[in-house]
C-alpha cells in the first residue's frame, strides 16, 4: 500500500495542525485535525482489507500479420471498489482502440498499456482492440489492478490473471496464376501424373473435392461420398518445398512460405515442407495447414542439406539478395510472384479465410478447431 500525493497533503496538513496546536493550544484545531484522522485511518484500511477481482481472460485465437482481434478480460468484485485497470500488451501486438463492448470505457494512454479507470462492482468487462504486427508468440497480459479508496488518499497494486497467449502467422500473400507465375510448371507436372486409376474408397476428411468420384457417389444410398484412389499412393501429384535462410532473413522466408504453400494447397495439391530442424510430409487439410503454419510462425535461421535441395520441386533462399524461389528449370525472386505487384508489397492472406484458427488450448496457446 502506498499513500498518495493527496494523502501526503493531509498528513502535511496534519503536521502544521499539530504544531499550531502545541503553540496555541488544541480546541480550535479540533475540527480539523480529528476528522482528518478519522478519513485517514479509514481509508487506510478499507485499502487494506480490499481484495483484488477474480479475472478471467477470454482466449484469443491463432491470426496473421495485420489481424486485429478484440481482447475482453472479465473482472468480478465482492464489493464495489475504485480502480485502475491496465493490461500488459507483450511484443507482435500493439493497441488500436478501446472497444465499445463492456462496461468499462477503455482509453488508450500515450507510453503506457490499455488502461481503464472505473468503480469495479460485481462483473465488469475489460475491452480493447488489438493489431497483430510481427509473426511469432504474442503475449498478452498480466492484467494490472491499482486499487484506490473513495477518497483516493492510499492505493494498492495487484497483478492478476495468467498471461494470454497466442501465435502469430506470417503474412500470407495472393500469388499472380498464369503463364508468369513459376509455380505453373511444377503444378501442371503434377495434375499429369494422376492419370493411372486404381481404386474407389470412402470419403475422408481432408480428401480434396476434386477427387470425388461423383458418378459412383450418387448410386450409393444415403450422402456417403467416394473418391479416387490413383497407383501411385496418396502422395501422388504432392508438391515438396524446401526453404533457408541467413539469419536476419527468416521473417522474409516465413512470408514466402506461407504464401507458396497455401497456394499449392489452393490448386488442390498436397505439400510437403522442409525448414532447418524439421520436415512435414505432404498434405492438404486444415490440420496440415495449421501445422505449416505454426511451423512458419516460428521459424528460426538455418541452412537444409544437399539432399532435401535435390529432391524438392520448390526451393527457397532468403538472405542479402532478397529471397529467391526456384524450380527446375526457373529462378525468381519471390516479390515478382505477388499478385497486383511490380516488386512491391501487398498485405492479402487469403490463407486466413482457409484455415480455421480457434481458440487457447490447455497450455495456454491458441490453436485451431479441426
Amino acid at each position: 500500500m502506498r499513500p498518495t500525493i493527496r494523502a501526503w497533503s493531509a498528513l502535511a496538513v496534519l503536521v502544521v495542525a499539530f504544531g499550531l496546536s502545541w503553540h496555541y493550544g488544541p480546541r480550535a484545531l479540533n475540527a480539523i485535525v480529528t476528522p482528518l484522522l478519522v478519513v485517514l485511518v479509514i481509508a487506510a484500511v478499507t485499502v487494506v482489507r480490499t481484495s483484488p477481482p477474480d479475472v478471467t481472460r477470454a482466449p484469443i485465437s491463432n491470426g496473421f500479420v495485420d489481424d486485429e482481434q478484440t481482447v475482453e478480460i472479465e473482472l468480478e468484485t465482492e464489493r464495489a471498489i475504485s480502480a485502475t485497470v491496465r493490461d500488459v500488451l507483450g511484443e507482435r501486438v500493439v493497441a488500436t482502440d478501446g472497444a465499445e463492448t463492456g462496461s468499462l470505457e477503455v482509453d488508450l494512454e500515450d507510453g503506457t498499456p490499455t488502461a481503464a479507470t472505473t468503480t469495479l462492482e460485481g462483473t465488469d468487462r475489460f475491452c480493447y482492440e488489438v493489431r497483430f504486427t510481427d509473426r511469432g508468440e504474442a503475449t498478452l497480459g498480466p492484467l494490472e489492478v491499482v486499487i484506490t479508496d473513495v477518497f483516493g488518499l492510499f492505493r494498492r497494486q495487484f497483478t492478476v490473471g495468467k498471461t494470454g497467449k497466442t501465435l502469430v502467422y506470417p503474412r500470407v500473400h495472393e500469388l499472380r496464376r498464369g503463364t508468369g507465375d513459376a509455380l505453373a510448371g511444377v503444378v501442371e507436372r503434377e495434375y499429369t501424373d494422376r492419370a493411372e486409376f486404381d481404386h474407389l474408397r470412402e470419403y475422408q476428411r481432408g480428401d480434396s473435392l476434386r477427387d470425388v468420384h461423383w458418378k459412383s457417389a450418387a448410386k450409393r444410398p444415403g450422402d456417403d461420398l467416394v473418391v479416387t484412389e490413383y497407383a501411385t499412393g496418396e502422395a501422388n501429384g504432392a508438391i515438396t518445398i524446401a526453404a533457408e535462410c541467413e539469419p536476419g532473413s527468416d521473417d522474409t522466408l516465413a512470408t514466402a512460405l506461407a504464401s507458396l504453400a497455401m497456394h499449392v494447397i489452393e490448386e488442390n495439391r498436397h505439400v510437403g515442407v522442409t525448414v532447418p530442424d524439421s520436415s512435414y510430409e505432404p498434405g492438404s487439410s486444415a490440420s496440415h495447414q495449421r501445422e505449416l503454419l505454426t511451423a512458419f510462425a516460428l521459424l528460426e535461421p538455418g541452412s537444409i542439406d544437399d539432399d532435401h535441395r535435390r529432391e524438392a520441386d520448390i526451393h527457397i533462399r532468403s538472405g542479402g539478395d532478397g529471397t529467391v524461389v526456384a524450380t527446375e528449370d526457373r529462378t525468381i525472386q519471390f516479390v515478382d510472384l505477388i499478385a497486383g505487384s511490380h516488386g512491391g508489397d501487398t498485405r492479402d492472406h487469403p490463407g486466413g479465410e482457409r484455415v480455421d484458427i480457434g481458440v487457447d488450448t490447455d497450455d495456454g496457446r491458441s490453436e485451431g478447431t479441426p
